[in-house]
């Protein structure tokens, strides 16, 4: 009997059991397995969500040489989706040396796009946020955020050793000019996303309270600033603050209150798939005011688990680095962390009316190929840094990366 028992536990163990030694059955005991059902929830609410939402942006759209498709913009996150899959698992594979060194790359790369995109980018709704022609277009800021979040904390994990580099100013000159290069675009919202995740990670490193302090105080001078120069900042602000006013900023609070009311049209248990209508009055019903779809067609109740989703996966990440030795691994995966909580945070306040209009995608939910493909990247990298035991350091071959 005993020797049967070995038999089918070593049978068990070949077939993805915990000593399955192959490179795929040892990642899928080492990965954290709950994070990744979170994300994965996402994206299939973010599917359910487009397919609400994409009647409205179709008839929106559609005109006399456009065929109306009502599920136009589902089919086409569909195959966004079979793309972005692979990357978030393959992502998630990579060892930490091969992470890191990726996103260090990455991160030069958008940044020099990031720079010419003022100069040859697509022109929609008077920003130049986006790269190339046709179906082929790309927005670099997306695919930057998670490879400056890797870039950022491995700076700073290196004064661990050594305590006179000053990795904050570096950092903080990077984030800087991040910041001149999303302005002149110009793209506002982008530009706090960022400032944001370079100051919870120099507060994670453990930058003098004195610093922090005086870095906290420069926040309203930043905002007068782009409040005096920065147009369309003002026009929103303005539209935010004095519902009633004319001008520029009437679209704005037009916006914000279409997404108010749609989100609250269906109730505590929405109208059900498919019988919203107020989201036909909604300007990007499938990107940026997606949230507000699911209030109308699947309820408050539908919000709230979203939103608990969203936090669940940030508090995961925490409590898993309670421990973590790694300053660096630390540092990266708190940043992500941030930057996934933080995109959520904005995209929701905006649908909720608590923020002044401004097109921000909510993670995994809004349909758009740029943010859907960037954010698996950012996860891939976040399950690749708070892996238990990434098996491909127990592996010949990856001694000779650590090696390099």
């Amino acid at each position: 009997m005993n020797d049967m028992q070995a038999i089918r536990r070593g049978r068990l163990q070949g077939r993805g059991g915990r000593g399955d030694p192959s490179p795929l059955g040892t990642w899928f005991w080492d990965i954290d397995r709950v994070l990744l059902l979170l994300a994965l929830f996402l994206i299939a609410i973010g599917l359910i969500a487009v397919a609400a939402g994409s009647p409205a942006t179709a008839v929106r759209y559609s005109g006399e040489h456009v065929k109306f498709t009502p599920l136009h913009y589902f089919w086409r996150q569909v195959i966004w989706v079979a793309v972005a899959l692979p990357v978030l698992f393959g992502v998630s594979m990579l060892p930490v040396t091969l992470a890191r060194r990726m996103s260090l790359v990455g991160a030069g790369i958008c940044v020099a796009l990031l720079a010419v995109t003022p100069f040859v980018g697509m022109t929609v709704n008077g920003a130049r946020r986006w790269i190339g022609f046709g179906f082929a277009q790309f927005q670099p800021s997306e695919f930057l955020k998670p490879f400056f979040v890797v870039t950022v904390a491995y700076l700073l994990s290196l004064k661990a050793r050594d305590e006179e580099l000053p990795a904050t100013v570096i950092t903080a000159g990077l984030t800087g000019l991040v910041a001149l290069l999303l302005m002149m675009q110009p793209d506002f919202g982008q530009t706090i996303i960022f400032c944001s995740i370079w100051l919870a990670l120099i507060v994670i490193a453990g930058t003098p309270t004195r610093t922090i302090i005086g870095l906290l105080a420069m926040v309203p001078v930043g905002l007068v600033a782009a409040y005096v120069f920065y147009g369309t900042a003002r026009a929103r602000i303005d539209a935010f603050l004095f519902p009633g006013i004319e001008g520029e900023g009437a679209a704005d609070h037009f916006q914000t209150n279409a997404a108010h009311n749609t989100l609250t049209a269906g109730g505590w248990f929405g109208t059900g798939p498919g019988g919203g209508t107020a989201k036909f009055g909604l300007p990007e019903a499938h990107t940026d005011y997606i949230f507000s779809v699911i209030g109308e067609e699947f309820g408050l109740i539908a919000c709230m688990i979203v939103a608990l989703v969203f936090l669940a996966i940030v508090v995961r990440v925490f409590v898993k680095l309670l421990d973590e030795q790694d300053s660096f691994k630390l540092l990266a995966a708190s940043g992500l962390a941030v930057q996934f909580g933080a995109q959520a945070l904005v995209s929701m306040a905006v649908n909720t009316g608590l923020a002044p209009s401004k097109g921000m995608t909510l993670p995994f939910i809004s349909y758009g190929g740029s943010s859907m493909v960037a954010l698996s990247i950012g996860m891939g990298l976040l399950l690749a840094f708070t892996r238990r035991n990434p098996f491909l350091m127990r592996s010949p071959y990856i001694n000779r990366w650590n090696a390099a």
